[in-house]
């Protein structure tokens, strides 16, 4: 019954990479767009990719439940990997000046289209998967740990698939054919996915946890007049459920973010307030409804870290390319599409998940989850600026070359061989083991029973935040760099410019971000639910 799920995981991942693998070429050579516009463009998208998640995990946890979710939003992903391909290959959509602008505007509708369908999707995929293990049994455990392991593995095979034989498709037979057979695989999925069905476990729905969130900041704010309490066992708790209907588990009263606690201060008879509200959720809370809001604010920082990583991450589908454009990409006979040597990341992640997985099981076995968790994030974040620091050398030495060869002024490719990229992308990847199934097992364990797809939700809304902040800071930098007619950091012509010092900024932003995790990570206290 696990087998479908990650099978629908595994054909939506192959659609967004053969789009995100390949987009900053696309935008480039066929519409014609700047270094600049295009890479703004591109992690304007996948922003929005990991952005709509929200949308889809509020209407998982409140309305649909993650199965319809996904059943309604695969559809969407459907059309507009559909609209992508045929806009790509009809001669109507062509960028031909007689068609205008019709061609630009579908190529967006069919990319906003995906990213729309891609939102219920991310979310609900790893979290349905995850319910169909049984909490309560130890051996369950175990496979819901290998779950997250493998379910990373598959899209990082889609990954594989889609840097290689997709993008060598889309380079030589056409963008129209590379988009077609994900669409293809996609909608063979949707039947399967639904075929499934009746051994799918599925988890009650409780009320919006959203709402549950506000009614404790507004009832907190109602009473911030009152004292709180000496007596820890004042505030109010339900004896048979708590925020959620028909919920059996509640979490034990922290003392962190005390303010949060008045929502569940039970007034006396003769207070006014009491009087007025005593029946109304929005000035009473539980103990479970405060120490939900909560847990989510002890998971901000860590949040915040994964955001900045996906910043640095963007790199690999931006600036790495742009980079790889102006190098000399053939071996051999052969001629490598720079957007291709992605496949290194994803390959090396599909070698290191088993020894991981091989390694990681028994060590959290032996040691505090929260503690592995931690460890293994912060190597992936000390990874990552390693790996800016790499890329900043590497384009110093590029530069050097391109001087001493006089092609200062010339946009051509610099005599040094695309492949001295691969150990950036081999410590992305590393990084990306590390990081990403312990982010994903990290948010899924500390949320709370009512929040799984919306947690899930904030790890992608982590990557768009991450997007949005490298479309920012190369907006930035595009206008302070380029002021009295200096070429500027990144120019279309890259031989003229400095991408060297963006990536020693983003290395600099990355050690930054490594030293606030671990000192955030040294005062975390993980999830105090009980039974």
């Amino acid at each position: 019954m696990h087998k479908c799920i990650p099978g629908v995981e595994f054909c939506e991942n192959m659609a967004y990479f053969v789009i995100a693998r390949n987009l900053i070429t696309f935008l480039t050579t066929v519409l014609h767009e700047s270094k600049v516009d295009a890479a703004r463009n591109v992690s304007a998208w996948v922003g929005a990719c990991f952005f709509t998640p929200v949308v889809g995990a509020f209407l998982a946890d409140t309305y649909w439940g993650r199965y319809w979710t996904i059943v309604v939003f695969l559809p969407i992903y459907i059309t507009g990997i559909l609209i992508l391909a045929v806009s790509a290959s009809l001669p109507m959509f062509s960028t031909f000046p007689e068609h205008g602008n019709v061609d630009r505007a579908v190529v967006y509708l069919g990319l906003y289209l995906a990213a729309l369908g891609n939102g219920g999707i991310k979310p609900c995929t790893q979290s349905f998967g995850a319910d169909q293990f049984d909490s309560t049994d130890l051996g369950e455990l175990v496979k819901k740990k290998s779950f997250f392991s493998w379910s990373f593995f598959m899209i990082n095979a889609s990954s594989v698939l889609s840097g290689t034989v997709l993008v060598w498709l889309q380079d030589n037979v056409g963008w129209g054919v590379g988009c077609a057979i994900p669409t293809v695989l996609m909608i063979i999925s949707f039947p399967v996915f639904i075929a499934g069905s009746r051994v799918y476990r599925f988890r009650k729905l409780g009320f919006s946890p959203l709402k549950s969130l506000f009614q404790v900041i507004v009832a907190a704010v109602r009473k911030c007049h009152l004292q709180l309490p000496e007596n820890k066992s004042l505030p109010y708790e339900t004896s048979s459920s708590s925020s959620a209907t028909d919920r059996s588990r509640k979490i034990q009263h922290t003392n962190q973010f005390r303010f949060l606690d008045k929502a569940a201060i039970v007034l006396p008879p003769s207070d006014k307030m009491c009087m007025k509200h005593m029946n109304s959720s929005w000035s009473l809370c539980t103990v479970t409804q405060v120490e939900e809001l909560k847990m989510l604010l002890r998971m901000l920082p860590t949040w915040a870290s994964f955001m900045t990583f996906y910043t640095v991450s963007g790199q690999m589908t931006s600036t790495f390319i742009e980079q790889g454009m102006v190098m000399d990409n053939r071996v051999g006979s052969f001629a490598i599409p720079p957007a291709s040597l992605t496949i290194i990341d994803a390959l090396t992640v599909l070698v290191l998940v088993p020894i991981y997985e091989t390694i990681s099981v028994p060590l959290v076995q032996r040691q505090d989850k929260v503690f592995s968790q931690a460890l293994h994030i912060g190597i992936g974040l000390a990874l990552s600026m390693i790996m800016m620091v790499y890329a900043a050398l590497l384009e110093m030495k590029r530069l050097e070359i391109v001087q001493s060869s006089g092609l200062a002024d010339h946009d051509v490719a610099a005599p040094m061989s695309i492949l001295w990229q691969t150990p950036a992308y081999f410590l992305h990847g590393v990084a990306q083991v590390f990081t990403c199934i312990s982010i994903s097992e990290f948010f899924y364990d500390q949320a709370p029973d009512t929040m799984k797809s919306l947690c899930a939700a904030l790890v992608q809304l982590a990557i768009a935040s991450g997007a949005y902040l490298n479309t920012l800071l190369l907006g930035v930098i595009s206008v302070t760099t380029t002021s009295g007619g200096a070429p500027g950091w990144i120019p279309d012509n890259l031989n003229e410019g400095h991408l060297d010092y963006f990536f020693w900024m983003m290395a600099a932003i990355s050690l930054i971000n490594l030293a606030m995790f671990v000192n955030s990570s040294m005062t975390y206290r993980g999830n105090t639910a009980s039974s």
